[in-house]
């Protein structure tokens, strides 16, 4: 069941951004990524760029159709084809193009120095496996262990997502498991192989609150416990301000705001931002003002403006935003925003 969002200051690591290797793990360059659809061609990345350093969090936020999704798996090359294609860009994972990889070179990456963990587990879990199997399988095809110490380890990964009961838990299957058990055995696989990147995907928008917050306390003290970095995608902005290190906001399949998380909270520089912070719940500040919605609708991916594609919702717009297209430029220490009326 839906329930209200709430905002809390962000609490991650104070300075965890300076502390963070100057190298990113993972760069994404001018990524474009289009589907043909019986309204036209749909541009759901268009132009997307940003890092993700060792270690880091990072969260990416946007309505539904914003382009978070198709983002994520256009990294992991999982666009079907047809109808998507990537059209251009670089994704360089460790300084390697996963766009110029092979596919079997992209399998062998997939759930091993690279996993994901999907929106509902379910559609993710083979109904005919044991969930022992499911978790061992990564470690028996890319570490090349033997099943009997594969299914050994994935015994140990339940016991680390705190499955109680592990020999049990190992052999069930996943109609046996509640949806927050799916789920932390998603993260038992997705932590198998120890992978450089973890990429989460609305993980927990099935749950209720407070299994919400014990699954993403775990993911993210399991993810820092192998020194992966983590990607999450969601439209939560209390998960976003309770988890993440930087933030990067999608509005149409691109990017409008790109800022540490506590820089963004403190000072939102993109009307987009600043809707979607008015329009939740917030414990940090007056909790009895008027939530403030968005105006409008998305949109049509398939026929975007000249212009800044929030020009028609945005309250500030001027003749100017609806002319060309704002560049996502650079307006303080590491904050991007694509915005003309921001400098």
């Amino acid at each position: 069941m839906t329930q209200a969002v709430t905002i809390e200051s962000p609490t991650a690591t104070e300075g965890a951004t300076a502390r963070i290797a100057p190298q990113p793990l993972l760069s994404v360059r001018g990524l474009t990524t289009r589907f043909r659809t019986e309204r036209g061609t749909v541009a759901a990345v268009d132009d997307v760029s940003f890092d993700v350093a060792v270690g880091e969090t990072l969260a990416i936020v946007g309505e539904s159709g914003s382009g978070k999704s198709v983002t994520a798996l256009s990294i992991l090359r999982l666009i079907p084809d047809p109808p998507g294609r990537i059209e251009r860009g670089q994704i360089l994972f460790g300084g390697q193009d996963l766009l110029k990889l092979t596919d079997a070179e992209m399998r062998g990456l997939r759930g091993n120095r690279i996993a994901m963990i999907f929106q509902e587990p379910m559609s993710s879990l083979n109904p005919a496996l044991t969930v022992g199997m499911q978790v061992g399988e990564p470690i028996n095809q890319h570490r090349r262990m033997p099943w009997s110490g594969a299914l050994a380890k994935a015994r140990e990964l339940l016991g680390a997502v705190r499955m109680s009961d592990v020999e049990a838990r190992a052999r069930a299957y996943p109609h046996q498991f509640s949806g927050g058990m799916r789920q932390r055995a998603m993260i038992a696989m997705a932590l198998a192989c120890e992978p450089q990147l973890i990429i989460a995907d609305e993980p927990t928008t099935a749950l209720d609150v407070t299994v919400q917050a014990q699954i993403l306390d775990l993911l993210k003290d399991l993810a820092q416990g192998v020194h992966s970095a983590l990607i999450l995608i969601t439209h939560d902005l209390g998960v976003v301000a309770r988890y993440a290190d930087r933030v990067v906001v999608m509005y149409a399949g691109r990017v409008v705001e790109s800022a540490p998380a506590r820089q963004l909270y403190a000072q939102p520089r993109h009307p987009y931002t600043r809707g979607l912070m008015a329009s939740v719940p917030r414990l940090d500040g007056d909790t009895g003002k008027r939530l403030v919605p968005i105006e409008g609708q998305p949109p049509n991916l398939a026929a975007l403006p000249v212009g800044c594609a929030f020009a028609a919702r945005c309250p500030q717009a001027v003749d100017a935003c609806r002319s060309a297209r704002p560049p996502l430029r650079e307006i303080g220490p590491q904050h991007q925003v694509a915005c003309i009326l921001e400098s």
